[in-house]
């Protein structure tokens, strides 16, 4: 499906000129795809989104990213321009992602997430109303894109529910990042961490699992997007 058109069709969808989307996508209105970022024109920039995707009502996706196959948008979905988004990627309601994240595959961003010049890699979870912070002098420095920037989020993390992560921050493969903390220092792999500012608690290789349905937490594959 290619759109040439920046006029709202009667069924609510949007499409502006250089989106293309692949084949099976269930387009949910109203929602709008390829606007143009500010001081762009229509179609200056393309969007691209795979094959089966799902977009959800109220979701903008803004020119000038690259979305892969089996995406999935919760209600009221942003994403912004800059993006790069693997495939079976899942963004819950009222997700954003601002610009410049680079986004693994099978990674699920829930509810309430902000994302902003972070890299995710591959089969990571990130809990409700995960902040990413990007600035580490907000309010104004002329020189914040050259600082800190976005976190790195290594493959099979997980995050939990209400976690703020600063700048720069490296959260390591195969960890845990327990509700509620706040992240100001690298997380080791393998290495649970809880608090305000979090610190290292125990490994997940100690976790265990209280009713005995597994020998242990995420011996099971890692998420797989749906």
């Amino acid at each position: 499906m290619s759109a040439a058109t920046n006029q709202r069709p009667s069924d609510g969808i949007q499409l502006y000129v250089g989106v293309v989307v692949g084949s099976g996508a269930d387009l949910q209105a109203p929602c709008i795809l390829g606007k143009p970022p500010r001081g762009v024109a229509a179609g200056q920039l393309p969007l691209t989104i795979g094959d089966d995707a799902l977009v959800g009502p109220f979701t903008t996706i803004y020119a000038g990213s690259v979305l892969g196959d089996r995406l999935r948008t919760g209600q009221g979905a942003s994403v912004r321009e800059d993006n790069v988004v693997g495939d079976d990627v899942s963004l819950g309601t009222n997700a954003v992602l601002e610009p410049g994240n680079r986004i693994g595959s099978r990674v699920r961003i829930h509810t309430g997430c902000f994302l902003e010049m972070t890299t995710v890699e591959d089969d990571v979870f990130v809990g409700p109303h995960t902040v990413f912070t990007d600035d580490p002098h907000p309010a104004g420095c002329p020189r914040y894109r050259d600082c800190k920037g976005g976190a790195l989020v290594r493959r099979r993390s997980r995050i939990g529910a209400n976690v703020t992560v600063l700048p720069g921050v490296e959260i390591g493969e195969d960890s845990l990042v327990g509700a509620g903390s706040v992240v100001v220092d690298d997380v080791p792999p393998g290495a649970v961490v809880v608090g305000n500012p979090a610190r290292v608690v125990k490994a997940v290789a100690d976790l265990t699992c209280p009713p005995g349905f597994f020998e242990r937490p995420y011996v099971w594959p890692p998420y797989a997007g749906t």
